[in-house]
């Protein structure tokens, strides 16, 4: 992978016009060099997978939209020259049977005809080995680095679709783009995943299917895109192949790095110390031709087992563009200001300018700084909670990130626990860490939105010795993944170990077993559920009780800022949904004096926090069965992937 960003730039802008060009002009010439890079033969196979893509997508009965932006020359495309639906389909199969015949010589094991899914782990450990035994184990050709994606077609399933009843449907001017989503949600909407294998008469409520957030997908006028594991090609087809995009991925290696790697793509990677830990971080800014801005926050990757066979959540934000631009304090702390915080961390800037100083010179966002000014926030609710990876010291950069920008974000939006309320957390996610009483207790204050200026004066034998505070991990037991619908095969994305079960402090009293609400389907959602409870009685409290929360160091300036209004009701609790597990890794630990803090995170992770005031909220917001049980001494144990028969190259 040592080519030059200029190289991949001239290979990519040749791809586009050979795309354009009359069949009989490109014949065989459509030819991705993949012996120009290091040798690595995964991103070969990737490489040449991306170039069938393309060759499969040109064939697809839609004619491509004509590039009007930058110096290459128009080239007329001729009429009839997309081949049938039949014969598109025919050689995504083909490409699907070649792929699986190379897994199959590479991995045995497999069986070709499982819906299985990628088994990597997308939350790393603290442990040098357990992460190096995450990137060995496994490969394909359609992800990235040392990933891979299931094993099953990208079939269109037969399951119902979802109808949304809290949108509203835009008033605003739908432009001349064509036909624009009826679904529009400018006061945001947090949902589940469409799912194959959900069961019917509990599947009652509308779901999110990633084709339908994306479309109109001729509307779009410009992408960013992240996930930690991808499929190129699967996502490609789901944008005009005219759209800028600007994708965000995983380095094993930890480089930045930005490289074109399919025509109008760019693949940008952000940096990460001695390449450890990982860009987690699941998002979508989607920018349509009427102005629209979508926001979405997921769970899931960007692969079609996410979207298909395992529960996800995604957040979906629309937001509206201003008359005019506006100038905002530069100190003003908000959700879009967060964001273009994200972005610059992501390494999203230098794919932008490269955009358009060569054949986007008119997109929409011009500087990232724009979101901010030409975007009007003002009706957002939720608050935008990344981790950003690397070492943060003094409180000005500790609360931007991890938990402790958690803590900011409940104290901003007063929704901190009262001082005679007891918070109980509920932490539903895919990965476990490695736990201490003391971690646990440390994340636990800054879900009150207490400061960790006093956690930090006591000193560490002080920490060590408090109790575990009242915290569920939710995660699926051995039996119930046995008895879910894909069976043991179907838990190649849920990760504990052995090791920290049994270790001699891991707090085994605080797991609970988590049951998707829609029946017997393994879930891949991250979330982090606060409710307040009396200390006295231990009830939920009401909803005319008074919150407790400390009012923000500044007030909101400018508008667009979000988080709603101050005559809304008091919350009951929050919800927390973003790419976060509940790990140390994803949300950071703290260390130094409670004068000069230092927050350490090996992750990138993004999610947003959402008030809740009602017991309605609460059930509505959550994916699995409450209470949850807690697990059965001596009977229960967490699904351990290296221990099963379908995983035992990982044993």
């Amino acid at each position: 992978m040592d080519d030059t960003l200029d190289d991949d730039m001239k290979r990519a802008i040749e791809l586009s016009l050979r795309e354009l060009s009359p069949p009989e002009m490109r014949q065989e010439q459509l030819v991705i060099d993949v012996d120009a890079d290091d040798g690595n033969d995964e991103e070969a196979r990737f490489r040449a997978d991306l170039q069938r893509a393309i060759e499969a997508s040109k064939q697809d009965a839609v004619p491509a939209i004509s590039v009007t932006h930058g110096p290459s020359p128009k080239m007329a495309s001729p009429a009839g020259n997309s081949s049938t639906a039949t014969s598109f389909l025919s050689e995504r199969a083909k490409m699907e049977r070649e792929r699986l015949e190379r897994q199959k010589r590479r991995r045995p094991d497999i069986d070709s005809g499982a819906n299985r899914p990628s088994h990597h782990s997308d939350d790393e450990t603290e442990e040098q080995s357990s992460r190096t035994a995450k990137r060995q184990r496994v490969s394909s050709s359609l992800i990235v680095g040392s990933r891979r994606t299931n094993a099953s077609t990208s079939a269109s399933s037969s399951y119902r679709p979802s109808i949304s009843t809290s949108s509203t449907v835009a008033s605003r001017p739908s432009g001349a783009a064509g036909n624009i989503s009826r679904n529009i949600f400018w006061d945001g909407e947090l949902r589940q995943t469409a799912n194959k294998h959900v069961e019917s008469h509990k599947d009652t409520r509308p779901v999110f299917r990633l084709s339908e957030i994306i479309e109109p997908k001729d509307g779009i006028e410009f992408v960013v895109v992240s996930a930690f594991c991808w499929n190129f090609p699967w996502v490609y087809q789901m944008f005009s192949r005219s759209t800028p995009v600007i994708a965000v991925d995983h380095s094993p290696s930890g480089d930045a790095s930005i490289k074109a790697i399919l025509p109008n793509w760019i693949r940008t990677t952000p940096f990460l110390r001695n390449g450890f830990g990982c860009m987690h971080m699941k998002f979508m800014l989607l920018f349509y031709k009427t102005g629209r801005l979508r926001v979405v926050v997921s769970t899931a990757n960007l692969i079609e087992y996410d979207w298909r066979d395992i529960e996800n959540s995604v957040w979906v934000q629309d937001v509206p563009k201003r008359p005019s631009p506006v100038s905002l304090p530069s100190d003003t702390e908000d959700f879009a200001s967060t964001m273009v915080r994200v972005l610059h961390a992501l390494n999203v800037a230098p794919a932008l300018v490269n955009f358009l100083r060569n054949d986007h010179p008119n997109l929409p966002l011009q500087r990232l700084e724009d979101l901010r000014s030409k975007w009007d926030f003002s009706n957002v609710k939720a608050a935008l909670v990344p981790s950003i990876a690397g070492k943060h010291e003094g409180w000005p950069k500790v609360i931007l990130t991890g938990h402790t920008r958690l803590m900011k974000a409940l104290i901003d939006m007063h929704a901190a626990t009262p001082q005679d309320k007891e918070l109980v957390l509920e932490c539903q996610g895919s990965s476990i860490g490695n736990y201490s009483s003391t971690w646990l207790n440390e994340i636990y204050r800054s879900a009150r939105g207490e400061s960790a200026e006093h956690w930090l004066k006591m000193s560490k034998a002080t920490r060590a010795k408090l109790p575990l505070p009242p915290i569920q991990i939710l995660f699926p037991t051995t039996q119930y993944v046995r008895d879910s619908k894909l069976g043991e095969a179907g838990g190649g994305t849920m990760f504990c170990r052995r090791k920290q079960w049994e270790g001699a402090n891991f707090p085994r009293e605080l797991f609970h077993q988590t049951r998707s609400k829609r029946g017997r389907v393994l879930m891949h959602s991250k979330m982090i559920l606060g409710t307040f409870r009396d200390k006295q009685q231990g009830t939920l409290v009401n909803d005319k009780r008074t919150s407790g929360a400390k009012d923000s160091e500044k007030e909101r300036e400018g508008g667009g800022t979000g988080h709603g209004t101050d005559d809304a009701e008091p919350p009951v609790g929050w919800v927390y949904v973003g790419s976060h597990n509940f790990t140390p890794s994803a949300w950071g630990t703290l260390s130094g004096s409670g004068f000069n803090p230092t927050l350490n995170i090996n992750n990138y992770e993004l999610g947003v926090v959402i008030p809740l005031r009602s017991q309605e909220e609460i059930e509505r917001a959550t994916c699995w069965e409450r209470p949850a049980p807690r697990y059965a001494r001596g009977r229960d144990e967490p699904w351990m992937q290296t221990e099963s028969a379908c995983f035992v190259e990982d044993a």
